[in-house]
């Protein structure tokens, strides 16, 4: 097998492990934290929320320097550094006695995570420019499924074996990820810059910045669309049919719709994004994934809800791998890394504040003005993302993606 696509593979795996730790803990948190001593309904809520989103925060924040470590050091290090990192902490989370003990773990798994980024930027830079959309709509589906899948493996793990175990499950799947990219990965990488540019020179290199910005954005807004109506969902299925049973486990099948369909179309979009360019993929799905919003508003059952979210997941496929490929494409070979950390950046703020907004908005006007809102931001971001490359491709800056 050709080296690429064996990293290819081994990052994809980590990824997938990496998004399911980071997530899983999401529906058993309540239980968790009522387990460590906070019995309050309203406490382990803002526990909850504090617990779960700490990790964002601080992945948010040290990206960028994980980013710049990259472009000196390679980012095989990188990989090897988050999925040791990440093993030992979860592995900890399995014995904590309070709540402090758990917010504090979380947040130092959010300082030492990074391994998505990291490995996004290997992919990047070590594929035949000709392939970097497949390769990288391929590599999606691993952090997207296991973003999905983590929840589901987390509560069907607790309910059989209890939370805890999940946590160690969970470090041995890291470790596993840990000793494929030491054996399996090869990168071939040479520094360009001894010494780490400062930021305002990182800048000057990126021939298009407002392209840049514009990308960062839409990642942020992608994550808002994701994150919003995530934990909104089983309250969702709970009102649409009052009476259902096994609650938990149709709001799992909805939430996983998306993500099946997310696995189903990135590769495929990620072929024809090689094949017609990453604009048209990344504004055709903005305006797709944004219509097709609406109309979840209006169902009346779980499953005409299901089939929307399952209709969602293939526009939104096209949309991360979009927006790494027109990444890859807009920086310098000397930064790569740096501006994917700024992009990961984006992705954990977008993740951090869909979940807060989302949570703020349904309790103040009802769920269904989730949906209007995150329809007209996805809109909104397609015609800004047309307009760019529509002024760029005026100027003649905007080479094609060929």
């Amino acid at each position: 097998m050709e080296n690429w696509k064996r990293n290819l593979f081994v990052c994809w795996f980590g990824s997938f492990v990496t998004a399911a730790g980071m997530s899983q803990i999401a529906p058993m948190l309540p239980l968790y934290i009522d387990e460590l001593g906070v019995h309050a309904n309203s406490d382990i809520e803002r526990w909850s929320g504090l617990i779960f989103g700490s990790t964002f925060l601080l992945s948010a924040i040290v990206s960028p320097i994980w980013g710049k470590l990259a472009d000196k050091k390679g980012r095989k290090l990188m990989l090897l550094r988050a999925s040791l990192g990440m093993a030992i902490v979860v592995f900890f989370m399995a014995f904590v006695q309070n709540v402090y003990e758990l917010l504090a773990l979380r947040m130092l798994m959010g300082a030492v995570s990074g391994y998505i980024s990291a490995s996004v930027t290997l992919v990047a830079t070590q594929t035949p420019k000709e392939k970097s959309g497949w390769a990288l709509g391929t590599l999606s589906t691993g952090s997207v499924s296991g973003g999905l899948l983590g929840p589901l493996l987390g509560g069907f793990i607790a309910e059989f074996s209890g939370i805890r175990s999940c946590f160690i499950l969970t470090s041995v799947l890291l470790l596993i990820a840990f000793f494929a990219v030491l054996f399996l990965i090869k990168e071939e990488f040479t520094p360009v810059h001894k010494t780490p540019l400062p930021f305002k020179q990182v800048w000057k290199l990126v021939p298009d910045t407002r392209l840049l910005i514009s990308l960062f954005a839409s990642t942020f807004i992608l994550q808002i669309a994701n994150m919003s109506i995530q934990p909104l969902i089983t309250v969702y299925v709970k009102e649409l049919s009052p009476h259902i049973a096994h609650l938990s486990m149709v709001a799992g099948m909805v939430v996983a719709a998306s993500g099946l369909a997310n696995i189903i179309a990135a590769p495929r979009l990620g072929k024809l994004a090689d094949r017609i360019g990453s604009q048209k993929i990344l504004i055709g799905a903005l305006i797709v994934a944004g219509i097709i919003f609406i109309p979840q508003a209006f169902v009346k059952s779980p499953w005409e809800l299901m089939g929307l979210r399952f209709c969602l997941g293939l526009a939104t496929a096209g949309l991360l791998p979009s927006i790494n490929n027109l990444v890859r494409k807009s920086a310098p070979d000397e930064v790569v890394g740096r501006i994917f950390g700024y992009n990961q950046s984006a992705q954990y703020i977008g993740t951090l504040g869909g979940s807060v907004l989302g949570g703020q908005m349904a309790g103040l006007f009802g769920i269904h003005y989730v949906f209007f809102s995150t329809s007209a931001l996805l809109l909104l971001n397609a015609l800004w993302v047309y307009s760019i490359n529509h002024i760029g491709s005026k100027r003649g800056t905007m080479s094609h993606s060929h």
